[in-house]
């Protein structure tokens, strides 16, 4: 049983879009999962435009990779270490506490994550 940010068992983050680096809707990691995708967010059009503006454009579509694009509003399984970076820029996300993987914290703390928590 995976553990979340609050102690108690992970909860789904997204079934639409597919999240996680599993793609099985959950923000769980492994040993193959270099970026630590461990952090559910929330999309905004703030953290959007940051990531594309650092490399990683989420909002278009890339089919061929099964991946449909982000919106505002849809819930993905973000890399903890690229949460932090949106965090220090002042454009993180808001993320889902019972969704989130306990190997967030070694990332970023629980008391950062709760200034940006959502109920789930």
């Amino acid at each position: 049983m995976a553990t979340n940010v609050l102690g108690e068992e992970l909860a789904p983050c997204s079934q639409d879009p597919v999240t996680g680096f599993y793609r099985n809707g959950c923000c769980e990691t492994g040993p193959g999962d270099h970026g630590i995708h461990t952090v559910c967010s929330v999309m905004t059009e703030d953290f959007l435009a940051f990531s594309a503006q650092a490399g990683n454009d989420l909002s278009t579509p890339r089919l061929e990779l099964g991946f449909p694009g982000l919106r505002p509003g849809d819930r993905w399984c973000l890399c903890a270490p690229r949460w932090k970076e949106a965090l220090d820029a002042g454009a993180a996300p808001l993320v889902v506490l019972d969704a989130c993987h306990m190997r967030s914290l070694e990332f970023v703390s629980l008391e950062e994550l709760k200034s940006h928590a959502v109920q789930s």
